[in-house]
């Protein structure tokens, strides 16, 4: 006897297997727990009209404080409670049983099928909570995209300002180091062009010396030597 849930069982059909046009065919797999869907229509449009039932775009009502943290970001996007607490995630934990994990694939869909049909829970449910825990987590994702969008364009303009504070400074230590340098060299031209004087007038006092020493006492652009009188007239 086909069961109702068998009706919404969802599943990606194989396109290789030559028995899916065949409405015999897709009557047999129904009524053995396969994959295909009531009416001959097929599984993608079943997950269509599931999921084109979710139309609501998630409104986080509160601020995730940990994004790693999916259950929170669930609760903030205000997702619904499963029926019976029959959630997608409940059905992913009783995949990974070690009662059903090591099942082949249609003894494990049959598994889940009776327990959601025992708990009164129709799959097209648990598949809703499915597709609406992934809108959460897409509409998420852009919250954060944009917020490292604006946290970048932010940054960068705050990057750019304090580059040109930084240009601006080395301008002017440069302007600085530019106007030490050419005071320098303004100074050692005033200094050169004054020791010429200065050699001039002592060669100009050296020269007037020169008759009343035996030993010339003027410096002429070297170092000072001590004056050596001129020694007097023997008695």
């Amino acid at each position: 006897m086909t069961k109702k849930w068998y009706n919404y069982f969802v599943s990606v059909d194989d396109p290789n297997n030559p028995g899916q046009g065949d409405p015999s065919a897709q009557q047999g797999n129904s009524a053995g727990g396969g994959s295909s869907t009531r009416g001959g229509m097929s599984a993608a449009q079943t997950v269509a009209e599931i999921a084109s039932n979710v139309t609501t775009e998630p409104k986080f009502s509160a601020p995730v404080s940990n994004a790693n943290s999916f259950d929170e970001i669930y609760q903030a996007a205000e997702i619904p409670p499963a029926p019976q607490g029959y959630s997608i995630m409940k059905i992913a934990d009783m995949l990974q049983s070690e009662h059903i994990r090591t099942l082949p694939g249609d003894v494990k869909r049959s598994t889940v099928l009776v327990a959601l049909d025992a708990a009164g829970v129709d799959i097209k449910d648990v598949i809703q909570d499915a597709v609406r825990r992934d809108k959460a987590l897409d509409g998420y994702e852009r919250v954060q995209e944009r917020a490292v969008a604006e946290l970048e364009t932010r940054k960068t303009q705050e990057n750019a300002q304090i580059q040109a504070e930084i240009d601006k400074v080395v301008a002017d230590q440069k302007a600085k180091i530019q106007a030490n340098t050419e005071e320098v060299t303004r100074e050692k031209e005033r200094f050169y062009g004054w020791r010429l004087k200065k050699q001039q007038e002592e060669k100009k006092i050296s020269d007037a010396v020169a008759p009343f020493v035996s030993e010339n006492p003027i410096t002429t652009g070297g170092s000072i030597a001590p004056v050596a009188p001129k020694p007097g007239p023997k008695s």
